[in-house]
C-alpha cells in the first residue's frame, strides 16, 4: 500500500474567476473542491490550490506570466508533477504552459475524459469515452509535433514545396483520427439500434420504464441496489457508475418496471462528453418516469440539482413526469428542513428508510388501470391463453370445466377478455 501512495501524481489545481467569462466558466472555492475530488477519484493526490481573480484571461497563458513564475515555484516547492486548471484552456495555452511550468499541464475536461477511461468497463461504456478522447485530442495534435513543424521553417505555411515532415505527419494523424471517429460513430449507432430494438420490445409487454438520473456522487446506485438488489459497486467517490444498468422491479403486485441507473451529471461537464454519452442519456427520453435523485446533505445540493434540471432539459426529456428524491435525509445537519411537495420523496437510500413511500409514488405515477383479474376461458377460446402470455403477467392456470386463468393484465389486454373475467 505504501508503494500505491509514493507513485501518486502530485497536483497543483489552479483556477481562474473573471467577469468576462460566463457563470459556469469561472472558478472558486466551491469548484476547486469538486476538482480535488475528482483528482482523488482518478488516484492522484491535490497538493496546492490557488485560484486568482483577473479582469480577462491572458489569451496566451490564460493566467499571465507573473501568475505562471508563481505557480511554477510553487510546484518546486511542493514536488508536484502535474498541474491542473478548473477552467477549459486552449490546445495552444494548454502547450505554452506545459513549455513554461515545466511539468504536465490539463484541464478539468482531460481529467474527467480520464476518470471516464478507468471507470468504463462495457463495450458501449469503452466506445463513448474513446470517442470523447479523441474529440478531445483533434485540436490538440498540432503540439505534438512542433518540433518536426519547426524543420520545415514556416510551420507549414510557406510556399509549395517547402512543407516539413511534421505538417505530413500531423495531417496523416489528424486523417487517422478522423477515421477512428468515424468508426466509433458507426459503432455507437448500432448500440443504439440495438437499445431501439430492446425498448420496443419493453414497449410491446408495456413494461413502463424508470431512469434514475442525479448528480455525480448523490447516491443513485445505492438507490437501485436498494430496489432491486442489483449488486452494482456503490462507493463514495465521484463517477463511480458509468455503464447504464437496468433491472426489472415489481413496484407492487401489478405493476413491473424496467429501472435503470445513468451516469451522474456533474458542473461543467465536457460537451464532447455529453454528445458521446448521448447512446447511454438517450434512456431518458424513452422513460416514463424520472427519478432525479439529490444529495440533499450537500450544502450544494441546489446548485447540483440545477445542473441537473439543465442536461435534461438539453437531452429533450423535461416534459417527463418526474419524481424528486431527496437522498441522504438521514445525513441532514440538525435544523435544516427538507422541502416538502407531492412530486418529493424523503428518503436514506443506505437505510432504506423511505423507500416504501418511493415505492408508493412511482405506483401511483404509472398506474395505467392495470388490474389482477381471474378469467374463465371456455376451451373453444384457447388461443386467448398464447395472447395472454404474449401481453399479460399470468400467475396461475388451472384446468377444469374452463381454462382459469390468474393474470395481471394492462387495460388493452382487459379489453381482449372481458367477457371472460369473473373478477
Amino acid at each position: 500500500m505504501q508503494q500505491t501512495e509514493e507513485v501518486r501524481d502530485k497536483v497543483v489545481l489552479v483556477g481562474l474567476s473573471s467577469p468576462v467569462l460566463k457563470k459556469e466558466e469561472n472558478a472558486d472555492e466551491d469548484t476547486m473542491e469538486e476538482l480535488s475530488s475528482l483528482v482523488e477519484t482518478a488516484g492522484a493526490e491535490t497538493v496546492g490550490i490557488v485560484l486568482q481573480n483577473r479582469p480577462s484571461p491572458d489569451p496566451r497563458t490564460f493566467i499571465g506570466e507573473g501568475k505562471v513564475a508563481e505557480v511554477q515555484l510553487y510546484c518546486e516547492n511542493v514536488g508536484a508533477t502535474m498541474v491542473i486548471f478548473d477552467n477549459d484552456l486552449s490546445p495552444s495555452q494548454q502547450r505554452v504552459l506545459t513549455d513554461l511550468l515545466g511539468v504536465q499541464v490539463l484541464d478539468r475536461c482531460g481529467l474527467i475524459l480520464d476518470i471516464f477511461a478507468q471507470r468504463a468497463k462495457t463495450k458501449e461504456g469503452r466506445l463513448q469515452v474513446e470517442l470523447a478522447q479523441y474529440q478531445y485530442l483533434l485540436p490538440r495534435l498540432t503540439g505534438m509535433w512542433t518540433h518536426l513543424e519547426r524543420q520545415a521553417g514556416t510551420s507549414g505555411k510557406g510556399p509549395i514545396g517547402s512543407k516539413g515532415p511534421g505538417e505530413t505527419q500531423l495531417e496523416t494523424d489528424r486523417r487517422h483520427i478522423h477515421r477512428k471517429i468515424d468508426k466509433l460513430r458507426e459503432d455507437l449507432e448500432e448500440v443504439r439500434r440495438v437499445r431501439g430494438t430492446q425498448r420496443e420490445r419493453r414497449r410491446k409487454n408495456e413494461v413502463p420504464v424508470v431512469a434514475i438520473v442525479g448528480y455525480t456522487n448523490a447516491g443513485k446506485s445505492t438507490l437501485l441496489n436498494r430496489l432491486t438488489g442489483a449488486g452494482i459497486p456503490a462507493n463514495n467517490r465521484l463517477f463511480d457508475t458509468l455503464d447504464t444498468t437496468s433491472r426489472l422491479l415489481s413496484v407492487s403486485d401489478t405493476l413491473d418496471v424496467v429501472i435503470s441507473d445513468t451516469v451522474g451529471f456533474i458542473r461543467k461537464l465536457p460537451h464532447q462528453l455529453v454528445e458521446a454519452f448521448k447512446a447511454t442519456l438517450e434512456e431518458l427520453e424513452y422513460a416514463d418516469l424520472l427519478l432525479h435523485v439529490i444529495d440533499v446533505s450537500n450544502p450544494e445540493w441546489q446548485q447540483q440539482a440545477q445542473v441537473v434540471e439543465n442536461l435534461i432539459l438539453e437531452l429533450g426529456a423535461g416534459e417527463l413526469p418526474r419524481i424528486d428524491v431527496f437522498n441522504k435525509a438521514d445525513c441532514l445537519p440538525v435544523g435544516e428542513i427538507m422541502p416538502h411537495g407531492e412530486d418529493i420523496c424523503a428518503i436514506s437510500a443506505r437505510t432504506g428508510e423511505g423507500v416504501d413511500r418511493l415505492l408508493e409514488m412511482i405506483d401511483q405515477r404509472l398506474d395505467k388501470g392495470t388490474r389482477r383479474v381471474t378469467i374463465r376461458l371456455p376451451y373453444d377460446k384457447g388461443g386467448l391463453l398464447d395472447m395472454l402470455y404474449r401481453e399479460a403477467k399470468v400467475e396461475s392456470v388451472d384446468y377444469g370445466e374452463t381454462i382459469d386463468v390468474v393474470a395481471v393484465c394492462g387495460p388493452r389486454t382487459l379489453g381482449q377478455v372481458e367477457p371472460f373475467v369473473t373478477q
